[in-house]
């Protein structure tokens, strides 16, 4: 009975060539270029071509089991315990759970490779995390300032839980200001920068993450911005560094201002000891602790710049900094040269120019301590606060009772002296109009 033997691609191309080279077509120097072997290996393929024939050429581990197979049941057994006892396991613990329990010795990959095949499906896996490459420093001082706030119980239980708001310089390592806040605002962060501005200087740029207190991250490259459907209002920190020529760039992670994140859990190591240690309980002490601990600190861990010219700006002498540090809104004032603003009405007083400035829009500047300036085209303008309107006095002065209770306590006095009498003096509940009613729509002139 003749042995029938199933060649593959790579037998098959051996076997041309080497019926050549045993036809005495080609050389074994040019058979062994052809299948890219030695020609020592060629010549034990042209023996045992002569000895067996084509068989020689197959693999003779070809068509036997793996010894290092894992048996059908031992499969089955996986397969089973995956579906129903350890359901929704991942690889890895499944592995580590059929040695401890069912005694299979099994790698995860065997693991991973047996359920596969069977069809079971596996949780979701974790994301792979990304790989990030260290960022090199800013060569100088003051061209980038990474800025951040911290929320953490800094005065642990003696005080109220803050907010300690800061800025590190990116190429140096100092902390150039910061300072505790009751919550994370857009005051703190214009303090924040007052205080670099004056102390060190005006940086040139400034790295901070997707808060909306900075501004709306990719508003401006959305369609509807672009198709004018979306009118981009400036934030107030966003206005003061476009002001101050500040560059601001938006973090895309909390890696990539890795070196402000390191700072705060320096700062949550180190500086709750030493507030501890002064026994600061309120945040005004905590905020003198703090003035006396930065410079400490910028000695032990600030490192030499690559450029020992700093990036910073002076501040402009001709430049007030309450002039830029400030919260501005646009206000118009109306007939009786009267600004309304939130709570405050500020009465205008007549300049030399101009006795009055009805209808005129004007800027109110709200300081970082309360204080109202208001101005007309860069100019200050007096005010002095105005009397309130009559409806904010009459609800100073507590609820007053409304037309129908004071009828109602009309109709009691009224004697009863006949039905008549009680039915002219009844009281009538007035209809009140429902919200789409046409006396609650607003009127427009027709074009």
């Amino acid at each position: 009975m003749k042995e029938t033997v199933t060649l593959g691609m790579r037998e098959q191309h051996r076997l041309l060539v080497i019926s050549e080279i045993e036809r005495g077509e080609m050389r074994l120097e040019e058979g062994a270029a052809v299948l890219d072997l030695s020609v020592r290996q060629v010549r034990r393929l042209v023996a045992g071509y002569r000895v067996t024939g084509a068989a020689s050429l197959v693999h003779g581990n070809h068509g036997r089991v793996p010894v290092n197979r894992v048996p059908a049941e031992i499969r089955q057994a996986v397969v089973a315990l995956a579906s129903d006892r350890y359901a929704g396991v991942n690889s890895q613990h499944l592995t580590e759970l059929l040695l401890e329990h069912e005694g299979l010795a099994l790698s995860p990959a065997t693991v991973k490779r047996i359920l596969a095949k069977a069809g079971v499906d596996r949780p979701k896996t974790r994301r792979q995390p990304r790989h990030r490459r260290r960022r090199p420093r800013a060569p100088k001082a003051g061209m980038l300032l990474q800025i951040d706030g911290s929320h953490h119980a800094w005065l642990e239980e003696r005080g109220p839980r803050l907010v300690l708001i800061a800025g590190i310089d990116d190429a140096t390592g100092t902390v150039p200001a910061a300072l505790f806040r009751e919550r994370e605002d857009a005051a703190g962060y214009l303090a924040l920068l007052q205080q670099v501005c004056l102390t060190v200087g005006i940086p040139l740029a400034v790295y901070h993450d997707g808060h909306g207190i900075f501004g709306v991250v990719n508003l401006k490259g959305s369609r509807a911005y672009r198709e004018g459907r979306i009118r981009y209002e400036p934030t107030q920190v966003e206005r003061v560094l476009a002001e101050l020529a500040i560059g601001s760039i938006a973090a895309q992670s909390p890696q990539a201002k890795g070196r402000i994140e390191r700072l705060f859990g320096t700062f949550q190591d180190r500086l709750v000891t030493e507030l501890r240690l002064a026994g600061a309980a309120t945040i005004e002490e905590a905020n003198t602790v703090l003035d006396t601990y930065l410079p400490r600190f910028n000695a032990q861990f600030a490192v030499p710049a690559d450029d020992p010219v700093s990036a910073y700006r002076p501040w402009p002498e001709d430049l007030a900094p309450e002039r830029i540090f400030c919260f501005k809104y646009q206000r118009q004032v109306g007939a009786d040269n009267v600004v309304r603003f939130e709570q405050h009405r500020l009465q205008l007083r007549p300049t030399r120019e101009r006795r009055h400035f009805a209808r005129c829009q004007v800027e109110v500047a709200e300081q970082l301590d309360g204080a109202l300036v208001v101005r007309y085209r860069e100019q200050v303008l007096a005010t002095h606060p105005a009397p309130d309107e009559a409806p904010r006095l009459r609800a100073r002065s507590g609820p007053r009772p409304t037309i129908q209770q004071t009828r109602r306590e009309e109709c009691v006095a009224v004697p009863s002296a006949s039905s008549d009498t009680q039915e002219r003096h009844t009281l009538r509940t007035s209809r009140k109009p429902p919200p789409d009613h046409p006396w609650r729509q607003r009127y427009t002139t027709p074009k």
